[in-house]
């Protein structure tokens, strides 16, 4: 049973196919990759398609299956954004590995893809409760 009205309903489906499409390409990025790296692999680089299937894909549908309410759109940017962070530094990690050097710099990526994610789920926090309080205020009035 949906709760979410059509066109929310349709935003998280469109939510879904992005991210498996990234899922997907990020996936084959990494095993093209991998083919060409001459039998050196990388666990960031081949495990990096499970952060947007994982952070991305199961979220959306289990708010898509059992939400009544949809984020506000900066909590899904800031959301969305620290996937791609976290993503991202894991498919630069892989490389910076496959080519045998690594960078300070590195840690930048999940510390700022971690903190986007916090951030998108205090601002989701507050949105919905806030959608939640205008709801019982205007069923009252």
């Amino acid at each position: 049973m949906f709760i979410l009205d059509d066109d929310e309903r349709n935003s998280l489906l469109l939510h879904i196919r992005i991210y498996l499409a990234v899922t997907v390409f990020v996936a084959l990025f990494g095993g093209i990759y991998e083919i060409f790296s001459h039998e050196v692999y990388s666990y960031y680089m081949i495990y990096a398609f499970g952060i947007p299937l994982v952070l991305g894909v199961v979220p959306s549908i289990i708010i898509l299956m059992h939400g009544k309410n949809m984020p506000s759109r900066a909590a899904l940017n800031s959301y969305n954004s620290g996937v791609a962070m976290l993503t991202l530094g894991s498919v630069v990690k892989g490389i910076l590995d496959i080519y045998g050097t690594t960078n300070v710099l590195l840690l930048v990526y999940p510390i700022a893809g971690c903190m986007l994610i916090i951030i998108g789920m205090i601002l989701a926090y507050v949105s919905i409760k806030r959608k939640n309080r205008n709801k019982v205020i205007s069923e009252v009035a």
